[in-house]
């Protein structure tokens, strides 16, 4: 089974069919507690709280039905995700006002695999602002995607919901690949998942490929580190800037426990800092320096509905189950009122997203 996000994880929203009972699991933390602070979100991912005060949220999207076959080179067929259909509209950020979904802009694109890895939709990876303005990082843009004359970048949003892209990403890897690709799952123009805002630039990862890049928002594009030099094909999913950078990694299929935190200094220096963990899609930190670690799935040879959990790893390494039961979780953030906000159902059957208010931390 191959180690990528779309070959490996989003293959499994097929098997999210429906809603299945949740609960908090962690006797150590038995004053965690959750509510569904809002719903109906086309496969949720990446979420940040704006200046406004609003949650935003990136979404995958419905898919498309758009091929690229012979127009350029594809996504590589089963076993692996391609070939890639794809719609030049659809991924969307939304906001939530007063605990209603509100349409911030769905003219970015979206693009599903091929039936036999599951139909896993990609859109609108990740969203970050910087002072007023707010950014997006796509991963269902390029020709191997199914949508011809666009590219996976970063995109300005105006507060009308207008898109300008600012980074061409899809062109920026083409022409600085990494040093280990895994060219029975390579996607040409990559499969972006998170980015944050540090010092008024912005830093993604990418996991198919396996880099930390800096944006400008003039749109200049450096890489930070490639950490497949390093590592090797760990495809780095989620990012969080707490004086360094800290990655955590989805690793590969079947799960083994063997997903980390990276520590990544400004300047490209990678230590490992936690291990043990499995199919890290987020990470986040609150005011006691305490690091939340979102892990997909545990326990269970691949992604499994109901099977994800959320671990706090203290300044001293010890490690506690506060949340168990999440559905496919794919984000995680830190409210300015101290509760973490989960995407829930980030990988299944568009309208089934939630998203999680935890709070008791």
């Amino acid at each position: 089974m191959k180690n990528t996000t779309r070959n490996a994880l989003l293959r499994t929203a097929a098997a999210a069919a429906k809603p299945l009972p949740m609960a908090a699991a962690s006797t150590s933390a038995g004053a965690v507690s959750w509510t569904v602070y809002a719903s109906g979100f086309n496969d949720p991912r990446g979420l940040k709280f704006g200046p406004d005060g609003h949650l935003y949220v990136a979404e995958g999207g419905m898919g498309g039905t758009n091929s690229t076959v012979g127009q350029c080179t594809q996504v590589p067929p089963p076993p692996g995700p391609g070939p890639v259909t794809g719609s030049p509209t659809g991924g969307r950020i939304s906001k939530v006002v007063n605990g209603t979904r509100v349409t911030v802009t769905d003219q970015f694109p979206s693009d599903v695999t091929n039936a036999q890895t599951g139909s896993g939709i990609s859109g609108v990876a990740d969203i970050a602002f910087v002072g007023d303005t707010l950014y997006a990082l796509t991963a269902a843009g390029g020709c191997s995607h199914g949508v011809a004359g666009t590219s996976n970048g970063v995109f300005r949003v105006s507060a009308t919901g207008h898109i300008t892209e600012i980074a061409n990403l899809s062109a920026f890897q083409m022409a600085n690949p990494t040093a280990v690709v895994r060219p029975s799952d390579f996607e040409p123009d990559g499969t972006w998942y998170s980015m944050v805002a540090v010092r008024g630039a912005l830093y993604a990862v990418e996991p198919n490929h396996g880099e930390l890049d800096r944006i400008s928002t003039g749109g200049s594009i450096s890489r930070v580190v490639d950490i497949s030099a390093s590592q090797g094909h760990i495809v780095p999913t989620a990012v969080a800037f707490h004086g360094n950078f800290y990655v955590g990694n989805l690793s590969t299929f079947p799960i083994t426990g063997d997903s980390k935190i990276l520590k990544i200094t400004p300047d490209g220096y990678v230590k490992p800092v936690a291990w043990g963990l499995s199919t890290v899609l987020g990470v986040a930190f609150d005011n006691r320096d305490r690091m939340y670690v979102l892990e997909n799935t545990v326990g269970a040879p691949g992604p499994t509905p109901g099977d994800g959990d959320i671990i706090r790893i203290d300044p001293n390494g010890k490690k506690t189950i506060i949340l168990s039961g999440l559905h496919l979780p794919t984000a995680i953030t830190m409210g300015p009122d101290g509760a973490l906000y989960v995407s829930d159902w980030g990988i299944g059957p568009p309208g089934l997203g939630r998203i999680l208010r935890v709070t008791g931390l």
